[in-house]
This record gives C-alpha cells, sequence and structure tokens, in this order.
C-alpha cells in the first residue's frame, strides 16, 4: 500500500525513535486546542509548530488533539511540551497498536480503536486513537478527522452537562465512552447484514452467500482483537487511579459494562455466521442428496428396461416371442409396464419429489 511504512523500518532504530509506521491519511497534521473552565471556553488551531510554542493556558483544563500522526517534529514538540517518555511518542506514530494502557506516573497513555462500517462494501476499517491523560490536560492523536468526537466538541461549546464543571478525568472518560459507542454502530451494520443474508439463505442459498458469510466472519474476528484488550484497559481504570477521581468511577464502571455488552453483541453475531455457514454446507448437501436420489430413482425406473433390451438383443436362433408377430409389442409393453410400476412405487414414497 503506498505511503505505507512496514515495522521493517525501524530495524537497528534505538527505542524511542520517532519513524512513523502505518498509512498516511493527511497532507500535513492539523493542531487543534480547547482550553475551558466551568465559565469560560477557548479554541486554537495551530498552523506551525512555531506559533504552538508561544501559547500560554489560561483555563485549568486543557484538550489538545492532533490529526495526522506522519510528522515526527510535531511528536516530539508536544512530548518536549509536556514531557511525554520517548516510548510513548514512539507508540502513538506507530498505528499497528493493540489497545493498552501505560502508567507513567504522572499521566496515562491509552491506546484504543475507532471503527466505522460501510454497508456497501460490507467492510470494517479502523483508526488508532491515542490519549494521554494528565491531571489538568488530555492529548488525543488521531490518524484523520473522523467526526467521532465532534458532540463532544458541542458539549463543550454550549456547556451542556456537567463537562465544563469537571477535570481532565471525566473528559478522558467521556472520549473514551465515544470509543466504546461506536462499536455498537458497527455491530449494528454488521447484525442487520447477517440477518438480511439470513433470508437469503433460507430462500436461495448461493455461493456468493458463502464468500460474504467468510468476509464478514474475517471482520467480527478484527472488531474482537480490539474489543477484548479494550475491556481489560478500561477494566484496569476501574480498579482505581490517582489520575482519575472517585466521582468518575462510576462512569468508567458504566463504560466498561458497555464493552461486555459489545463483546456479548459480537459474540451473538459470531455464533449466527457460524450457524449461517453451517445451515449454507447441510442446505448444499441437502440438495445435492436429493439431486442424486432423482437420478438414482430414474436410472432405477429404466434399469429393467434395458434388461430386457439386453436379453432379447442377444444373437440366439431360439429365443421366446423372436417369431412372435407381436413380439416388439409384447417386450416395449412389457418395459413400460415395469417403468410405470415403479413409478408409482416411487411416487407414492415420495422420491421424485
Amino acid at each position: 500500500m503506498a505511503g505505507r511504512k512496514r515495522r521493517s523500518t525501524k530495524t537497528g532504530l534505538p527505542p524511542g525513535a520517532l519513524v512513523h509506521l502505518g498509512e498516511r491519511k493527511l497532507d500535513r497534521a492539523a493542531i487543534s486546542l480547547i482550553e475551558y473552565g466551568p465559565d469560560n471556553l477557548a479554541e486554537r488551531h495551530f498552523k506551525s509548530i512555531e506559533e504552538s510554542r508561544n501559547f500560554q493556558p489560561t483555563q485549568p483544563v486543557l484538550w489538545l488533539n492532533v490529526h495526522g500522526l506522519h510528522e515526527p517534529e510535531v511528536m516530539a514538540e508536544i512530548g518536549r511540551r509536556f514531557k511525554l517518555h520517548p516510548l510513548v511518542l514512539e507508540d502513538i506514530l506507530n498505528t499497528d497498536q493493540r489497545p493498552k494502557l501505560d502508567d507513567y506516573g504522572d499521566y496515562l497513555f491509552l491506546v484504543a480503536r475507532f471503527f466505522d462500517y460501510d454497508d456497501k462494501s460490507m467492510t470494517v476499517s479502523s483508526e488508532q486513537v491515542s490519549l494521554v491523560v494528565g491531571a489538568n490536560f488530555v492529548l488525543t492523536f488521531q490518524e484523520r478527522p473522523t467526526g467521532n468526537f465532534n458532540p463532544l466538541r458541542d458539549r463543550l461549546r454550549e456547556s451542556r452537562g456537567q463537562i465544563r464543571k469537571t477535570g481532565a478525568d471525566y473528559l478522558a472518560y467521556a472520549l473514551l465512552d465515544t470509543i466504546v459507542d461506536r462499536y455498537f454502530a458497527v455491530l449494528e451494520g454488521i447484525g442487520e447484514r447477517v440477518e438480511h443474508l439470513e433470508e437469503e439463505l433460507m430462500e436461495n442459498p448461493t455461493p456468493r452467500i458463502l464468500e460474504t458469510l467468510h468476509h464478514l466472519k474475517r471482520e467480527a474476528v478484527a472488531l474482537r482483537r480490539a474489543v477484548w484488550p479494550l475491556r481489560e484497559m478500561i477494566n484496569e481504570l476501574t480498579r482505581g487511579n490517582p489520575l482519575f477521581g472517585a466521582d468518575v468511577q462510576p462512569y468508567l464502571r458504566d463504560v466498561y459494562d458497555h464493552t461486555v455488552h459489545v463483546i456479548e453483541s459480537m459474540e451473538a453475531i459470531r455464533d449466527l455466521i457460524a450457524g449461517l455457514l453451517e445451515i449454507y454446507l447441510s442446505t448444499i448437501s441437502n440438495r445435492v442428496n436429493q439431486e442424486v436420489r432423482v437420478l438414482t430413482v430414474i436410472a432405477l425406473i429404466f434399469m429393467p428396461s434395458t434388461l430386457l433390451a439386453g436379453i432379447f438383443g442377444m444373437n440366439f436362433k431360439v429365443m421366446p416371442l423372436l417369431d412372435n408377430p407381436y413380439g416388439f409389442s409384447i417386450v416395449i409393453g412389457m418395459m413400460l409396464g415395469v417403468a410405470l410400476t415403479l413409478g408409482l412405487i416411487f411416487w407414492r414414497r415420495k422420491w421424485l419429489g
């Protein structure tokens, strides 16, 4: 894939080397900042690193968001400003991380993934989201603008709910909640497609349905690989952390419950897909058996006629009905009689359907 670097690019480099690994999804990085308190909110968009160096916060909570992770110099400046460990910056630039949580004392580093489902192509796309949560700041790093956090920004601007009255820990919870809620939308899209395939399968199983089921099964596996580590990460946060106050813990437990629900829904979809695969194979096998049975019955019906034709076709000088002027008609009548008798027997036993 063009614009994508492999892990082998970092071979021989020291730990913490800032090398972007992944697909480049933007031409240049975009940095936005929201600083807020109970009564005030200010937004800024930095066009250059130099512009950001002169900034001094005036509100108690900062939310810095970066779109585009392919510029190591931007990451280096953010790391210097917020005193981030080089390994954190290295993991942010590597967009193939699994969800995880690292505690660096003064801040937490979290990795999660956003998922989107395209119903037309039936494909699931993912994007890495990295969060750094400090005592009074939250840093988010996204590969591209998706708009998934826009409802949260609107809540901040309009001061809806209690988000403006709380600290960075509540903002981090709200971001995690948004990420987890996105999984429900993806699972709903896959679930509706699977139900539609189930109806098609009952009416007319085709190889296209089998191919689609295998494709959706692979997408469900990709979701599973991301959800299970996310569940463990949020579970670890619910066990208590100095950066998350006691008033935020109930909300974290609620997010954990959502992840459990996501996993249960995902397992149900995987079981349904597996069941549909078994139904497809059983239906095809049953169809083949029916066709073979019909062919076998047809062969059995005409087998006595073949036997009679073989007998009367032998080169003997003396044979019954050989000199009888009605011999041919008698033999043909025998063939038809046997065939009709067998056909009637098979029809009564419903072997012809």
